[in-house]
């Protein structure tokens, strides 16, 4: 087992799109916990100077040992260093007067980022569409985000889900940009069946929500949804109102995304029952009481018959 393996994460066995009459089935499997951690003191500064022996991880209330630890962006585009980015853009009907909105921010945000080793795109509708591309080829990619219209129902949960089913197979830091107004009509995958691939994935989520043209009470629904997706991750999810706010959001999204700190255990408990298993992260040193951390709060343990 290699140390740098990250969290196998729950894995969608789709072999394509899911569609209104299937049902995904799901499985889970797992070498390396692997915790993306952001630590802010109380003014909601980044705090960048920690090292491992300042970080204590328990699991169910069992003291575990620190691995494999790093600090700020991959200094090497190799596993376990490397990031990968997955860019998640509804382009269903909902979104027509979001669309120009939407296809500009993530542009804007993709010329941003280059730290990461690829980028893995999927677009939804009714359908969900994925690829994957490298740094050499961003001219393509740009130009299929540019060529997205509007036009059918919206198939969040299984977009989400067919992307964390991709991720678990890459190796290192993985970051979830997702475009979208909230509102699911189409998946077969249920919010609660995604909210439990979310926690037994190692991705964090950032979700940029695009509400503005919606009543105030779907607007308050969708804004709690997309929260939920994102905290289950360790991420934050935001609602800019115009594109020239994208710029303060982007810098606090990279800011956070370049001083993460990845911490890797092995878990003590060998059992494989399928369980869930808390997580409690803890900074150790002086002012460790005085500073706020943002991970995913556990995982689902392996299961054999």
């Amino acid at each position: 087992m290699r140390l740098g393996v990250a969290l196998a994460s729950a894995v969608c066995l789709v072999s394509s799109v899911p569609t209104p009459r299937q049902t995904p089935v799901f499985r889970t499997g797992i070498d390396l916990v692997n915790l993306g951690v952001t630590v802010t003191d109380k003014k909601g500064n980044l705090v960048t100077d920690l090292k491992a022996e300042d970080f204590e991880i328990g699991e169910d209330g069992r003291r575990q040992t620190v691995r494999y630890f790093s600090a700020g962006a991959p200094t090497t585009g190799e596993p376990p260093f490397a990031m990968h980015l997955g860019l998640l853009l509804d382009v269903s009907e909902s979104m027509g007067e979001d669309m120009r909105f939407s296809k500009t921010a993530s542009i804007k945000f993709l010329n941003m980022l280059s730290d990461a080793v690829d980028i893995t795109v999927v677009d939804f509708d009714t359908e969900v569409r994925t690829a994957r591309y490298g740094q050499r080829e961003f001219a393509r990619l740009i130009e299929r985000i540019r060529q997205k219209t509007a036009s059918g129902n919206t198939a969040l949960y299984d977009a989400i889900g067919t992307y964390l089913d991709g991720a678990a197979g890459q190796d290192g830091r993985k970051i979830m940009l997702l475009y979208t107004d909230g509102g699911d009509t189409q998946s077969s995958l249920g919010f609660g069946e995604l909210m439990n691939l979310l926690k037994a994935s190692d991705v964090t989520v950032y979700a940029i929500g695009e509400l503005e043209h919606q009543s105030q009470s779907t607007k308050m629904q969708q804004r709690m949804l997309l929260q939920q997706i994102a905290d289950v991750t360790g991420g934050q999810a935001f609602f800019p109102t115009a594109v020239k706010e994208l710029d303060a959001v982007y810098a606090k999204v990279l800011a956070e995304i370049r001083a993460q700190y990845t911490i890797g255990y092995l878990s003590t408990n060998e059992k494989t029952d399928g369980s869930w298993r808390k997580v409690d992260v803890k900074v150790v040193r002086k002012d460790g009481r005085e500073l706020r951390l943002r991970a995913r709060k556990g995982y689902f343990a392996p299961y054999k018959r």
